[in-house]
C-alpha cells in the first residue's frame, strides 16, 4: 500500500472517530461542511463553531483531500459521507460543498452535478477564491479578479499577517462580519444583474445559516 493510500485511510478513520466522540446532537440541524482547502476554509469554520458555540456533534467540518481538491472530488466525497450518515441512522440535514472557481476546469460540471444531488446539498462557491469573502469584511468591490493571488494581495493590505494556516484571521474578521454580509449580498445582486460571477461569493449564505443555528442552540 502506498503512503498516499495509507494517509487517506487514516484521514477517513479520524473523521469517523471524531463523529463517534463528539456525543449527542442538539435539537437543530446536523450539518456537513466539505471544503476544498485543507487549511483556510476548515480553519475558518472550526473557529466559527467555537466562537458561536455550535455543537461539534451537529456541525462536522472536513476537507476533501482524501479524494482530491477539485470541485467534482469534493462533491463525490460529500455524497459518500452523506450516504454513510444515512446508513448509520444519523443523517445530515444539510450538506455544504465549499469550493472556488479559480482555475478549475470542472467547476461548471460540478455545479450541474450538485444541482441534481438533491435538496440536502448546497454549493458554497467563491469566484475567484474563498479569500474574496475575507476581503469583503474591509471593502465593497465588484472589480473582476484574475486569480486567487490577486485577491490575497488585496487582502494583505488589511491583514498583513494573512496566511492560510493562521487561526488569527478569523478573529481579525469577526467584528466586521455584518459589513461582510451586507457587502456580499450587494455584490451578488449586482453581478447577477449584469450576468457575471466574477467576483462573487456564496459563503455569505452559509455564514447566515450558521448564525441562525446559533440562535437555536
Amino acid at each position: 500500500m502506498g503512503s498516499d493510500d495509507l494517509f487517506k485511510k487514516r484521514k477517513a478513520r479520524r473523521l469517523k472517530d471524531q463523529q463517534r466522540r463528539i456525543g449527542f446532537c442538539k435539537s437543530y440541524d446536523r450539518v456537513l461542511i466539505v471544503c476544498e482547502g485543507v487549511q483556510t476554509e476548515p480553519l475558518y469554520f472550526e473557529c466559527f463553531k467555537e466562537e458561536y458555540d455550535l455543537s461539534s456533534a451537529n456541525i462536522i467540518v472536513t476537507d476533501a483531500s482524501i479524494n482530491g481538491s477539485d470541485p467534482m472530488s469534493i462533491i463525490k466525497y460529500a455524497e459518500k459521507l452523506y450516504k454513510e450518515s444515512q446508513t448509520e441512522n444519523n443523517a445530515f440535514d444539510r450538506v455544504f460543498c465549499v469550493f472556488d472557481k479559480d482555475q478549475h476546469s470542472n467547476y461548471d460540471t460540478a455545479l450541474r452535478e450538485l444541482s441534481n444531488a438533491g435538496s440536502h446539498f448546497t454549493a458554497i462557491t467563491s469566484v475567484p477564491c474563498f479569500e474574496y469573502w475575507f476581503l469583503l469584511h474591509f471593502e465593497y468591490t465588484t472589480k473582476p479578479f484574475s486569480s486567487a493571488s490577486s485577491v490575497i494581495s488585496e487582502l494583505k493590505r488589511y491583514i498583513p499577517f494573512y496566511a492560510k494556516n493562521n487561526s488569527g484571521v478569523f478573529f481579525a474578521l469577526k467584528d466586521k462580519m455584518i459589513t461582510a454580509i451586507r457587502n456580499a449580498e450587494n455584490v451578488n445582486a449586482y453581478v447577477s444583474r449584469i450576468s457575471t460571477d466574477n467576483p462573487s461569493t456564496k459563503v455569505v449564505d452559509l455564514v447566515k445559516y450558521l448564525l441562525e443555528l446559533n440562535k437555536k442552540r
